[in-house]
Formats: C-alpha cells, structure tokens, sequence
C-alpha cells in the first residue's frame, strides 16, 4: 500500500493545544479533535492531514476513530509518503545507534514514538526479529513494514507478536504469526552483561525477553559477589543469571511461570552455574511470605514485579501493590545488604513509586540509604515530550 498526498484533513478544536503538538507531543486525544460524521467513518489506521484550528497543517497522522488516542503524529510534513523507503529510513536510523551502543544483534531496534514509529515495537535476536504492532496504522502497513526491516536489517526471520494490553485498546486482534521466514524451533540464546538467557520468542512474554533491564541487570551484578541473591519475578533469570555471571554464591529465582523458570534453569546451565541456582513456582507475594516464616535471609533482593498500574485508574491500588512489596521483601535482607525494587508501569511516576517504596520499607522496620536509581537502557530512548516512554524505575538500597 503506497499512499498518496490527496488525504483528508482532521482539525484541532479551538481549545485544543496545539503548540504541544507543534513542540514534540506525538499524540491527539479524542477530546482534542473536532469528530464529525466523516471522521468517525475513518478506518482505524486511515492516515490524514492533521491541522490547527485555523486550518494550518501540522503534519501527517494516523487516525484511529476507536480510539482515546484518536491521531498519532507519523511526519512533520503533510505531504509525505508512507512506503517502503519512508519505514527504512527510520528503521536505518534506529539501528545506527543501536550499533554503536551494541557490540551484539540483540537489542530493542524500534521503541515506538521514541524511534519515530508511533505503536511500534520491534526486539532483534540476532537474525530474528519480532515486531509489536500495537496500533492500527502499523497493522494496515505490515507489508511494508516487514519489507524494509528486512532490507535493512538484513535478518533471516521475522515474527509478529500480537499480544498484549495496547492492541486491544487499539480494536486490533491478538493473532501472532511469522511475517518472514520460519518460527525458530527452539528457544534463542541471548547473551547479556555475561550471562546467557533462553528467549521464547512464540511463547513467552512480550517478545520473549526483556532488553530494558540490562543496565539494571549490570548495576545489580556488581552487588553480588558471593552473595545469596534472591530473584521475585524473576521471569527466564534476569536478574538471578546477571548476579550469577557477578560472582553470587547461590541464586533463588522466584516466579508463577514453569515454563519462564525452565528456561532460567536453561541459561543457567549453559553457563555452568547450575549448582548454584535454584528456582520456587508461585505467587510471589506467598512466596515472600513464606521465605519470611522460614526464617531465609539473602544479601541481594531484587523485585521486578509486571505493570501494577498499567493506567492511572489503576495508580492507587498500584502503589498499593508495590508498597506490599517493599513491605515484604525488606526483611529478607540481611544487614548492611541489598533490596532492588522495579516498575515498569508508566503511569506510577518516579517520585510515586519512590514514595510508595519507602513506605514499605518503613513499615517492615528497616531504615535505608538510596544507592542508585535506574532506568531503561539507551536501546529504550524517551522522547521528551512524551512521558510514558520513560516507564521503567528501578531503586537499589541499601538497608
């Protein structure tokens, strides 16, 4: 599909702010644009002429009707054309930097509006991609897409993962497939801060690993020589293989996933350092409290919970869930050792999360000293303007 500059044109209200929108905003809300007949009857994906309310153009969106995010800024010029040559010219520019920072093909190669492809997350294993195509402009132009990952990237296989929260919003499907090439067989080894890690990239969560916490992962390493590291939710290792590959004298990974814990135990293994890893399947929450009557005691903790709050009607019972955390994961520390506590939830801000952090370890009778304060690593770019692409916190204390 190759459009053509005859587009039809959407319009700000007069309240609406458009110089956000002229600064960086990528986003319009439903409540920002004038929805007349013709608007609604848009196909979600329809890309349009986005204008102010005095009918000066201010670029080229996608529109979805369906949706509380109606446009999505694709080009500060009304009149580009959205091809195959357009997607590698972003594709390109996305891997220049991620090859600079990355002696490996395993990285994030696309991070959505950050990388100038509102929706879009693609992850690199090595000669596999996987693509998100979490808005509906990017299902309508997946051909496209695909075409220019490939000539760009030059890998073998690529994968569409059609899971997750943020396609449904977008009234798309959840059928994930192959786009290119064949679904690898087994799960892939990705090597990250010295550690190996087994991605299932048909199966898994997300795109099968996380990339985001390498950097954390790396802070977290240089506290574990010969400790006893204690990894909740530790989905296929994170941080118990990074503290492993640090020098830790045993590592428990904890997670409610036998499958993601079975490839832990994988990465272990190809590692060497299968004798000194363990694994215990369940709630993590239980699982804490159990460990607590056990009377265990761990130098390192680290808590990397999902999204508690994935939406600020979900903030207070959020901060709720990781102020539980902190509460119970604080006395498992032994003195003078280590408490990890991540978010990846966009809508828990930094000084929030904190907060809420602090409380917990408060209310479990410990005092604390904030180490370091972690976010996504550069594979992850914010951009500034937009908030919720810089989602990930991660806090390192010392109690």
């Amino acid at each position: 599909m190759t459009d053509t500059p005859d587009r039809p044109r959407v319009r700000l209200k007069p309240k609406a702010d458009a110089r956000g929108v002229r600064h960086g905003f990528p986003w319009v809300y439903a409540s920002d644009l004038v929805t007349d007949r013709r608007t609604r009857a848009m196909q979600p994906g329809a890309l349009a002429v986005l204008e102010d309310a005095n009918r000066e153009p201010l670029g080229l969106v996608t529109v979805n009707p369906g949706s509380k995010i109606i446009c999505r800024m694709l080009d500060r010029e009304a009149d580009a054309v959205v091809n195959q040559a357009w997607f590698a010219r972003r594709i390109a520019r996305a891997q220049q930097m991620r090859t600079r920072l990355f002696g490996d093909p395993f990285y994030r190669l696309i991070h959505a509006e950050a990388d100038g492809l509102p929706g879009i997350v693609i992850d690199r294993f090595g000669e596999i991609c996987v693509v998100q195509p979490n808005a509906a402009w990017a299902e309508t132009l997946l051909r496209e897409l695909t075409a220019a990952l490939i000539e760009i990237t030059g890998v073998s296989h690529v994968l569409k993962n059609a899971g997750g929260r943020a396609r449904a919003l977008e009234g798309l499907d959840d059928v994930s497939g192959v786009l290119h090439g064949a679904a690898p067989a087994d799960p892939v080894r990705v090597p990250m801060n010295g550690a190996t890690y087994l991605a299932d990239l048909t199966g898994g969560q997300k795109t099968g690993l996380f990339y985001d916490q390498r950097p954390n992962h790396a802070f977290a390493a240089r506290l574990c020589g010969d400790a006893r590291v204690l990894d909740v939710f530790s989905h296929v290792g994170g941080f118990a293989l990074a503290g492993l590959a640090g020098g830790a004298s045993s590592a428990l990974a904890v997670d409610g996933s036998a499958p993601a814990l079975a490839l832990a135990v994988q990465g272990a293994g190809a590692d060497g350092h299968q004798d000194r890893f363990a694994t215990r399947q369940g709630d993590a929450f239980e699982v804490l409290s159990a460990l607590q009557a056990e009377g265990a005691e761990f130098d390192v903790v680290i808590c990397d919970p999902p999204a508690f709050a994935p939406s600020k009607s979900a903030l207070d019972a959020g901060l709720r869930a990781y102020e539980r955390v902190a509460r119970l994961a604080a006395p498992l520390v032994a003195p003078g050792g280590y408490l990890g506590l991540c978010s990846c939830s966009h809508a828990a801000d930094l000084a929030r999360f904190r907060a809420a952090c602090n409380r917990g370890i408060g209310r479990a009778g410990r005092s604390a000293q904030l180490l370091h304060t972690g976010f996504a690593g550069p594979d992850h770019p914010q951009l500034p303007q937009l908030a919720e692409s810089g989602y990930l916190k991660a806090l390192f204390y010392r109690l």
